[in-house]
């Protein structure tokens, strides 16, 4: 059992999807993330320690070499991807509600701004945490932040801007959110954005990198 889950976090670590990706080379022709989570279901072995015993660690490692700039973006990506495919297997039991995530993380890039790499990156490390995601896309209003709100209660907001232009989009959307939910806990985040800013807009935390919001999320304060 723990062999297989070692086996799973180093494939989703090293960004192995399935047995036939050709990446890493190391890997070349063994099972990647789907079939070894798809396994570890199949060997009795529980979604909720599936998660915490290898796709949260794994993670975690991804997020802390990609802070030390020991990866980058791509390997990053490929993480991401073979996470999502061990997810496919896992996320049925989530959403029966028979194994509990940690809460609910809504995440969008704000109006008038369309990149959506950093966001997404945010979206899977969130996910990879053990939250569930509920990712608005780019170009996102105000009216759709709130409307997500209402639908998921005491949910963390994530914002995204990567253009100084759509900064002032962000502190709209801040401002709007907390007036209506003042309770509400806003994480910002993109090229421009700095702490300083965040402070200044009345959003609660921001964080240069995707594992620095997960640390965040997973301090017992954010339950």
């Amino acid at each position: 059992m723990k062999e297989l889950l070692e086996k799973l976090l180093e494939a989703v670590e090293f960004g192995k999807v399935d047995k036939k990706s050709p990446y890493p080379p190391q890997f070349k022709d063994q099972d990647g993330a789907y079939e070894l989570a798809k396994l570890a279901l199949e060997e009795g072995i529980r979604p909720d320690e599936i998660l915490e015993d290898a796709l949260v660690p794994a993670m975690a490692n991804v997020g802390n070499k990609f802070s030390r700039k020991e990866i980058y973006v791509p390997q990053m990506l490929m993480s991401a991807k073979a996470m999502s495919a061990a997810m496919i297997h896992l996320k049925p039991f989530f959403q029966s509600g028979e194994t509990k995530r940690k809460g609910k993380f809504i995440v969008g890039t704000v109006s008038g701004d369309l990149h959506d790499i950093g966001k997404n990156l945010v979206a899977m490390m969130i996910e990879g945490g053990g939250w569930e995601v509920i990712d608005l896309g780019v170009d996102v209003g105000s009216d759709k932040f709130l409307k997500a709100i209402d639908e998921n209660p005491g949910a963390v907001i994530g914002l995204s801007a990567l253009l100084t232009t759509t900064m002032e989009n962000m502190k709209m959307i801040v401002t709007a959110i907390k007036e209506k939910h003042s309770d509400s806990m806003i994480l910002v985040g993109g090229a421009p954005v700095t702490m300083e800013y965040c402070k200044k807009i009345g959003a609660d935390f921001y964080s240069p990198d995707p594992q620095g919001a997960v640390n965040f999320l997973n301090r017992p304060v954010a339950h």
